[in-house]
């Protein structure tokens, strides 16, 4: 169909003649409503970017020498990021004459995967880059969905009810309680000397 003819039966209609294939000989043009087509392929679009799925990769740095504090609560926010579906990057940082002994680097690192053994799996081993060494962690649905849930602290899932406690009424009267024998301490004379 030549050019002018096409248009006037697409203008007829009331929609937009839309180039479809230049490169084809001769170009394919299509009859449609232009806006219609673009607000459709934006939908779509926003429809793909809402199902993928981003990895975040966290990272958690530490030291040859850190102390048992530092690295429970460390290796906590690693298991904590693990448990939210997150990689996390773990990094050893040496200084100075830290580079001669590399083993204890990678002995800490060998305790972070131990610990997080339940959320995560080692993804990347350790590997020496530098000054640095790194391993890599990655969540391990497996054994999340094996591991025991933790039990609810004292009084986050437990509520008791608001209002009056029944108390049970003690009997009226006297009542004997036996006594028990105590040790009885003598008093022990203090001199005050000046």
């Amino acid at each position: 169909m030549p050019l002018p003819e096409a248009l006037s039966t697409a203008r007829s209609m009331d929609l937009d003649l839309v180039e479809v294939a230049a490169g084809a000989s001769p170009p394919v043009c299509r009859v449609m409503n232009f806006t219609k087509f673009k607000y459709e392929a934006q939908q779509r679009a926003k429809e793909s970017r809402k199902k993928a799925t981003t990895i975040v990769v966290k990272e958690m740095k530490y030291r040859p020498k850190i102390g048992d504090g530092d690295f429970d609560t460390k290796t906590r926010k690693v298991a904590q990021f693990l448990g939210e579906g997150h990689k996390v990057k773990v990094t050893i940082m040496f200084r100075g004459r830290e580079m001669q002994h590399p083993e204890l680097g990678r002995r800490i690192l060998d305790r972070v995967a131990e610990e997080v053994a339940e959320v995560g799996k080692v993804e990347v081993m350790p590997k020496q880059d530098g000054r640095n060494m790194t391993m890599v962690l990655g969540p391990d649905k497996k054994a999340q969905a094996k591991a025991p849930r933790p039990a609810p602290a004292a009084g986050e899932g437990t509520e008791e009810p608001t209002g009056t406690t029944e108390v049970p009424e003690e009997p009226t009267g006297t009542t004997e309680v036996p006594e028990e024998p105590t040790e009885q301490q003598e008093p022990v004379a203090v001199e005050a000397t000046e």
